[in-house]
């Protein structure tokens, strides 16, 4: 479907969604986005439903327009205490480095939107005029639920089957999230075998096997990138990693210094940081998870409260190298200005490149 059905259902000017990168992506970024004539976006999967309703008054209070809400729709966590002692075990040595002991045991997190209600009654109460899924689907009375408030309903696919399936259940578009992508994988089932399809061939199947709009994602960085989602038949594209330096992010410094140095370079796909697959900037957390069985490692979000809890030491002491970095492979091209002026360069550079295309 054309860029301009999808511009117009969503209520934006520009073609380009702001990633809904959870723990980076502010209010003030998803703000300063949708002021700006894109649709911003804030990240609310790992928060509960107090704390996302929160995020969405602070958005509103800084703009009237449109803006999306991301939901985590992984499968819950299956606890498995011999396993999640074995992991603690041996990411001790790590914690003993930053002089700290590591959890006693593990928990999971947050709750997947999978089964919260009281996320669900929120977002109908709130009406954003946005929501997304990743990692998944929530049910069908969920989304008919959200569908009957008026909200329009974005999901996340990493291949054709999940696309279908996105259709199938009634949402509104795709984004197809390529391998280059920054944070985490949106496959649905993270035990299956994953195509690995770059960005290009995922939307090109994706537009030829639904009739959805479909939202490009995974490498995009400049307002050529996005022409390029188009002329492949994406509607829009969405971009996560060129916010990452911007003024709103929250992106501590150690984050941003990684983000501009080698280490933007070098990204690489884990699964030891939070129990799912997500491209990470190389650090000490990214080298780890070469030498780590995947079956080693606890369910998400289980797995992440270990993450976490190590990455809080080290920085406690000045050292960053256990963050979670995420970060797409174009992140060596981010831009250090405040989000509306990011918005405005991807603006002038897509006029540019279509207007080339064109001639």
């Amino acid at each position: 479907m054309t860029t301009r059905y999808l511009t117009q259902l969503l209520g934006i000017e520009l073609p380009i969604v702001q990633a809904p990168m959870a723990g980076v992506s502010s209010p003030a970024m998803a703000a300063a986005v949708s002021n700006a004539g894109a649709l911003g976006s804030i990240g609310v999967g790992a928060t509960d439903a107090a704390g996302a309703q929160g995020m969405i008054a602070e958005v509103r209070a800084r703009t009237a327009k449109p803006f999306n809400v991301n939901l985590f729709c992984h499968r819950p966590a299956v606890a498995d205490a011999a396993l999640e002692r074995a992991w603690i075990d041996r990411l001790r040595p790590l914690f003993a480095e930053q002089g700290a002991e590591p959890p006693v045991r593990l928990t999971e997190i947050y709750q997947s939107f999978v089964t919260d209600e009281a996320m669900l009654a929120m977002l109908i109460a709130e009406r954003p005029a946005v929501a997304s899924f990743h990692f998944g689907l929530p049910s069908a009375h969920a989304i008919a639920a959200l569908r009957d408030a008026g909200i329009v309903l974005l999901a996340s696919a990493t291949n054709v089957v999940e696309a279908r399936a996105i259709a199938d259940a009634g949402i509104d578009a795709v984004v197809a999230q390529g391998w280059e992508a920054g944070g985490h994988r949106g496959i649905f089932d993270p035990d299956a075998p994953e195509a690995r399809l770059p960005m290009a061939e995922l939307v090109r199947q994706i537009v030829g096997a639904v009739d959805l709009p479909v939202i490009a994602a995974g490498g995009i960085m400049d307002g050529a990138d996005i022409a390029a989602a188009l002329r492949l038949g994406a509607a829009a594209a969405q971009l996560g990693t060129a916010f990452l330096a911007s003024d709103e992010s929250l992106a501590d410094a150690g984050y941003r210094a990684a983000l501009a140095g080698d280490a933007a370079k070098n990204t690489t796909m884990v699964c030891a940081v939070s129990g799912r697959p997500a491209r990470i900037l190389a650090n000490r957390f990214a080298a780890l998870d070469a030498d780590v069985d995947r079956a080693d490692i606890p369910d998400y979000p289980i797995a992440y409260d270990l993450g976490k809890a190590l990455n809080a030491a080290a920085k406690a002491r000045g050292d960053y190298g256990f963050g979670a970095q995420w970060a797409g492979e174009g992140a060596p091209q981010a831009r250090s200005l405040p989000a509306a002026d990011i918005v405005a360069a991807l603006a002038a550079e897509l006029g540019i490149a279509m207007e080339q295309n064109d001639g």
